[in-house]
């Protein structure tokens, strides 16, 4: 069991961390809120209670890694970094605005020094890129652990399992991949478009540690990203089960609808009351 009032507090960054998602879409430009949504609980556990990280010492060489495979919900990471002091909240309103350093996806030259480690967005090279972050680390000495936040859709990518091989064969138990399993994507459900089996044994058969959470109990986040460091001699996968949009209504009504969408001033208004409010 885990501490009720951490958990309260985690429960209200991610609150938090979904008003700032609206924030940064604001009225009538689109925006990837759907996969935002899903996975905002697990971003507000690792940046508010799990990584290792300082927005005063940004470059700290021991600092947990998080790399963002599914590189279109920028958006989120942005809001878990402005919540969390690495820049001011008031820059969120120039996400995707032309010269701005919030790009529509991770930008490491643009962004880089407010906590961003890689370039991604195109989907299904972040696992690779964490294997390789997680493989210097222990040639350094270095102990931080990288994680890898991906969507179930890029797992149709054949680099995705090329990584889980390298992985294994390395032994990287310095390596967590966060899969959002909200089963849809742009168009439609995961299983509809290409099919991914059963994706728990899948990732078993790869030699992989495998956890499976319910990704907005929050307790189930914890047990899992701290069962995560018991494995040795493989890395571990956290399986991640959501609700594409989750956390108002509307979103939650219309997923697929939701992926990239520009909001009404009506819905703006309607999801910035919802997050304002303390249960």
């Amino acid at each position: 069991m885990f501490d009720k009032e951490v958990v309260k507090q985690l429960e209200d960054k991610a609150r938090a961390l979904r008003k700032n998602v609206i924030v940064s879409v604001g009225v009538n430009y689109p925006g990837h809120i759907g996969g935002s949504f899903s996975a905002a609980d697990v971003m507000a556990a690792l940046y508010f209670h799990k990584m290792k990280h300082d927005p005063k010492n940004r470059y700290m060489p021991d600092r947990d890694r998080l790399i963002l495979s599914k590189g279109h919900i920028a958006i989120l990471q942005y809001a878990a970094l402005a919540e969390a002091g690495y820049f001011p909240k008031e820059e969120l309103v120039d996400t995707k605005q032309l010269h701005s350093m919030l790009q529509g996806h991770p930008d490491l030259i643009k962004s880089g020094h407010i906590g961003i480690e890689a370039g991604t967005g195109s989907l299904g090279q972040g696992l690779s890129i964490g294997a390789g972050m997680a493989l210097g680390l222990r040639m350094d000495g270095i102990v931080a652990t990288t994680y890898v936040i991906m969507g179930d859709g890029e797992l149709a990518e054949g680099q995705n399992w090329e990584a889980a091989m390298s992985a294994v064969t390395f032994k990287l138990d310095n390596l967590v991949a966060i899969l959002d399993k909200n089963n849809k994507q742009a168009q439609g459900t995961i299983e509809g478009r290409f099919s991914l089996g059963d994706i728990l044994e899948k990732w078993k058969a790869f030699g992989w540690n495998v956890i499976e959470v319910d990704g907005h109990n929050m307790e189930d986040i914890l047990r899992g990203l701290y069962a995560a460091d018991e494995a040795k001699g493989k890395p571990t996968v956290i399986i991640s089960n959501t609700v594409k949009g989750k956390g108002i209504g509307f979103s939650e009504e219309h997923p697929v609808g939701m992926h990239n969408a520009a909001l009404t001033q009506e819905q703006y208004d309607n999801a910035m009351i919802s997050f304002s409010r303390r249960d």
